[in-house]
């Protein structure tokens, strides 16, 4: 079983900032990419930024600049790191994982149950 644990959203001012944090646990043999995703009201899911195995990284072309993925391999934790917020960047973030377990050593795409990050004056 495994079980991904975000944290980190909240409620800001345009402007401001917030760390997004998704910690994996459980029965894990190796974890391939991580990333993050976001869905606003009204929208499909997008992606918004990812980092390989091998640390590198792309991101959507609306948080270039803004926004920095990052992740701890030793804790199994991806974090995003989002600057100056805007209010487009309203939406529920998602931690998405590739990982093998350690029981079958099968690749599965794993995700976070969701952290809702709110921009507003």
């Amino acid at each position: 079983q495994v079980q991904l644990v975000e944290s980190g959203g909240g409620f800001v001012q345009p402007g401001r900032s917030l760390r997004l944090s998704c910690a994996a646990s459980g029965s894990i043999f190796s974890i391939y990419t991580m990333g993050w995703y976001r869905q606003a009201p009204g929208k499909q899911r997008e992606l918004v930024a990812r980092i390989t195995s091998g640390s590198r990284t792309n991101y959507a072309d609306s948080v270039k600049g803004r926004f920095t993925i990052s992740r701890d391999n030793a804790k199994n934790t991806v974090y995003l790191q989002m600057n100056s917020l805007k209010p487009e960047d309203t939406a529920v973030y998602y931690c998405n994982v590739d990982l093998a377990t350690a029981t079958t050593r099968t690749r599965y795409d794993y995700w976070g149950q969701g952290t809702q990050v709110t921009v507003s004056s």
